[in-house]
């Protein structure tokens, strides 16, 4: 126990690290599964094939391995960045594959008429999907992105085999320079991650009861 308050200020720094990267990693599988949600359900079939594609490609691929060709994939194109920014890249696009779905689903849970009266309107597709359908799926799909997110939160800790020192690799790191307190630092980082979670419960529970106020 002394070990694990002696090194909290280091573990501390770490779950920073996964924060960073889980608001990364949001910011990006938000808007990526926006897009392609965008695309899935767009009078253009090669739009429509193409998000599909990325969709069942990425769903059916393991994080790891998403990992591995971002980390290692993108240097060999003369696209260098850190390992953290890599780290944001993988869980984020990653992630939006399930976003894209979640989006999907509200989408079809929308009204046809509301969509044929705004096209009834002049709106074009866009401004139908922006306007109209989007804000009301957006709202009908909070507890699964919410579930998605958590999830994506959990899946930073894949950062920590390439290069990333984050709550799951400051874990390794104590662990091997302290193995007698092993035990201890396990449960440090777990509650860790455990009050993290039941945050992020808290806020899309309280988010979801907000906006269905307003439906």
């Amino acid at each position: 126990m002394r070990i694990l308050l002696d090194n909290l200020g280091k573990i501390l720094e770490g779950f920073q690290v996964t924060l960073v990267l889980f608001a990364g990693g949001t910011v990006l599988a938000l808007v990526v599964g926006t897009v392609l949600a965008a695309m899935r359900v767009s009078p253009v079939p090669p739009l429509r094939w193409a998000g599909a594609t990325y969709v069942n490609v990425v769903r059916n691929t393991p994080l790891v391995l998403v990992f591995i060709i971002i980390v290692f994939g993108l240097p060999e194109l003369g696209i260098r960045l850190s390992f953290r920014t890599f780290a944001i890249l993988a869980v984020g696009t990653y992630t939006a594959a399930f976003v894209t779905e979640a989006l999907r689903s509200g989408i079809n849970t929308v009204g046809a008429g509301q969509a044929e009266a705004a096209r009834s309107l002049g709106l074009t597709f866009g401004q139908t999907l922006s306007q109209v359908v989007m804000p009301q799926a957006a709202r009908s799909v909070i507890p699964p992105i919410g579930s998605i997110l958590i999830a994506m939160l959990k899946n930073t800790s894949v950062a920590a085999g390439f290069g990333v020192i984050e709550a799951t690799g400051t874990l390794r790191e104590l662990g091997r320079d302290f193995p007698q307190a092993l035990y201890w630092l396990f449960f440090g980082i777990a509650a860790g991650y455990v009050v993290l979670v039941l945050l992020l419960s808290v806020a899309f529970r309280e988010l979801e009861r907000r906006l269905v106020v307003l439906r």
